[in-house]
């Protein structure tokens, strides 16, 4: 009875339930999100790009930050647009990792070139096809992610 009573009052004034929402958002976890592409083309080599603001590790994989309300495999994609001008067609999602006592989660993509490699942004300083046994160093997450590829086994390297 108590609940057909509350059903019935928040369907005479519905935008109550917005504002309970609202609140209960600001109790939740807040979370940033960045994506990485694992690119592999018909060699089965790896795309890894040199970025010029990774100072201990500058070698890993393209990829950057969602923005705000957008979709993780067409931020992906952007990112490969923006950072190398390269077209790519996203195949599945690979891993998904938090880092450890941040606020982030890091999502990786199966991809395949659809393009070439145009240019470079100012992001990043070269690029180069790797084969899988032959990995420059770069964060832990960026080698779970191409180990995930096909269950491939690169060394573990501390982030």
């Amino acid at each position: 009875m108590v609940k057909k009573r509350i059903a019935a009052a928040l369907r005479r004034v519905p935008v109550l339930v917005e504002i309970a929402v609202a609140f209960y958002r600001l109790t939740r976890a807040r979370f940033t999100a960045g994506v990485a592409a694992v690119v592999v083309n018909e060699n089965a080599e790896v795309l890894v790009v040199e970025h010029v603001y990774h100072a201990r590790l500058p070698w890993g994989l393209p990829g950057g930050w969602l923005e705000a309300g957008e979709d993780p495999a067409a931020a992906v994609r952007r990112e490969c647009l923006e950072e190398l001008g390269l077209e790519i067609a996203v195949v599945r999602p690979l891993v998904i990792g938090q880092v450890l006592f941040r606020r982030h989660l890091d999502i990786a993509y199966l991809c395949r070139p659809v393009g070439e490699i145009t240019t470079l942004s100012a992001e990043l300083i070269d690029y180069r096809w790797a084969a899988m046994d032959d990995l420059p160093p770069m964060m832990s997450f960026h080698l779970r992610a191409v180990q995930a590829v096909n269950g491939t086994r690169v060394m573990e390297q501390a982030q």
